[in-house]
């Protein structure tokens, strides 16, 4: 009954200063709006910029032959080295701990023709295992290249979806024919769209790909341009890196310790070295956010004190009648979390809405595409819910306690 008799005082005392608690509640409002809105564009943001990376492929290296940049038994530094296609079967036998691998020719300005329109294009030699981990997914009803393709060197293509809109418009390009040099070939598919970052030789929708077999005889090349490879342990890759300087430098003959022989692109670590960045990125926007809405809290600081002030007889009369200390502590914390508490579900509320208009909103630009759409997530939620915990205890426990340590009989004198 008491405890009862205690709420309903509060709350009395609550509705008696609307006014106040009015503008109070509408700047934490305005803060949490704030943090969550920061904090939702800069998950928009990490989740935009990783899909995007994740279209150059995930969890692969990329190698690259180089140059000998220290003498190795007699041999003379500076020696080019060029891998081969039959290298790829090479480390897949002798070095264990690679998932998949593919060997990749290029030739530029190549001629892809259809009826009357022709376009010169950079078209890639590949094997089966490169379309899953370079994010080569084909549209339905389509698919990438088999190892039937490459064992009968087929003359089959599959075509990023930009190079199909110009070859193509709208019509459907599975199963049609282009010429590439003047040679048929049959479109077999069509890549999915996708966002890409990161990429050597330009974006994969503007190329085609063909089987790395037919690539070779077609033009005439003995050598690859790269290899891609995917680790079984994504933590291994330097072991898995030594292992390859180590069988490519017996077959070519250099140092295996001579990092420039062989170049590779890790983009296993770099992707770690990034979603680092990405987390440094949100951590400063939510602490951003947070000052925001710790401004928002000595304003409800404030308001307490000077509530406090105002009151300081009606609590001497309070304790007069038997209201012990901890009642008054409790009442005006309770005051000051409720007053966070309603508006950080007003600012909550406000930036739900905002986000799920600007995420209806179509980007005009290419460049802003990779900015993402804002997103509320429940990590931005739970974090909210425990910075207003915090400034609600502290915008209400030094108000209370101060109000804890009147004295009644002076607080009665108190005009």
């Amino acid at each position: 009954m008491r405890r009862f008799f205690i709420v309903k005082v509060a709350v009395d005392d609550f509705l008696r200063q609307r006014k106040r608690i009015a503008m109070t509640i509408a700047a934490i409002a305005w803060g949490t709006a704030s943090i969550a809105l920061l904090l939702a564009f800069g998950e928009g943001l990490k989740r935009q910029l990783m899909a995007a990376r994740h279209g150059l492929g995930e969890g692969i290296v990329i190698l690259y032959g180089g140059q000998t940049s220290v003498p190795y038994k007699g041999l003379e530094k500076g020696r080019r080295i060029r891998l081969r296609p039959e290298d790829v079967e090479l480390i897949r036998e002798r070095v264990p701990g690679i998932a998949a691998a593919s060997g990749e020719s290029d030739r530029w300005d190549v001629a892809i023709a259809r009826g009357d329109k022709t376009f010169y294009k950079l078209v890639t030699g590949v094997e089966p295992e490169f379309g899953p981990m370079r994010s080569h997914i084909p549209e339905r009803g389509g698919r990438f290249i088999d190892p039937l393709d490459m064992e009968s060197r087929r003359r089959v293509i599959f075509l990023g979806d930009e190079l199909k809109v110009e070859l193509f418009g709208d019509e459907p390009a599975v199963g049609e024919r282009v010429d590439v040099e003047g040679v048929p070939f049959t479109v077999i598919g069509v890549m999915r769209e996708k966002m890409q970052m990161g990429m050597y030789g330009g974006p994969d929708d503007a190329k085609a790909s063909i089987p790395l077999s037919t690539h070779l005889t077609m033009f005439g090349d003995e050598r690859i341009r790269r290899i891609i490879y995917r680790p079984e342990d994504l933590e291994g890759t330097k072991a898995l890196e030594k292992g390859i300087r180590e069988v490519l430098g017996a077959k070519y003959k250099f140092d295996p310790s001579d990092d420039k022989a062989l170049r590779t692109w890790d983009t296993i670590e770099s992707g770690k070295v990034f979603s680092r960045i990405l987390v440094g990125i949100q951590i400063f926007l939510g602490f951003i956010g947070a000052i925001t809405l710790l401004v928002a809290g000595v304003g409800v600081a404030n308001i307490m004190y000077v509530t406090v002030k105002q009151r300081t007889k009606e609590i001497g009369i309070k304790m007069a009648l038997g209201a012990k200390r901890m009642h008054i502590l409790v009442q005006i914390v309770a005051e000051a979390m409720l007053i966070s508490a309603a508006g950080g579900a007003a600012g909550i509320a406000f930036a739900q809405a905002a986000v799920a208009v600007m995420r209806t909103i179509e980007w005009g630009s290419e460049g802003l595409q990779y900015i993402g759409r804002p997103t509320l997530s429940v990590e931005i939620a739970l974090f909210c819910a425990v910075m207003l915990g915090i400034v609600g205890l502290l915008s209400g426990l030094f108000p209370a306690r101060r109000a804890a340590m009147v004295d009644p009989v002076e607080s009665l004198r108190y005009e």
